[in-house]
């Protein structure tokens, strides 16, 4: 399965109820995850890393939430 997430302020997402660090260098980055039985691929711009998968939660979102517009 492959998702996309936008990375916090701090640089985290969470996948399948698992948060991966990614960086400040992310913040607020689109990524792609590719989700496998035992492992998180994660695509971010040049950048690829793979963790290993500690939950076995289903993927329920499949696209990054949008950003939130200040109240007026």
């Amino acid at each position: 399965v492959r998702v996309q997430r936008r990375a916090s302020n701090s640089g985290v997402i969470m996948v399948a109820g698992q948060k991966v660090a990614l960086g400040r260098l992310h913040a607020r980055a689109t990524v792609t995850v590719h989700v496998a039985e035992t492992t998180l691929t994660i695509e971010a711009g040049d950048d690829i890393r793979t963790v290993a998968r500690t939950t076995t939660q289903p993927v329920r979102n499949i696209r990054p939430m949008r950003p939130r517009k200040a109240a007026l």
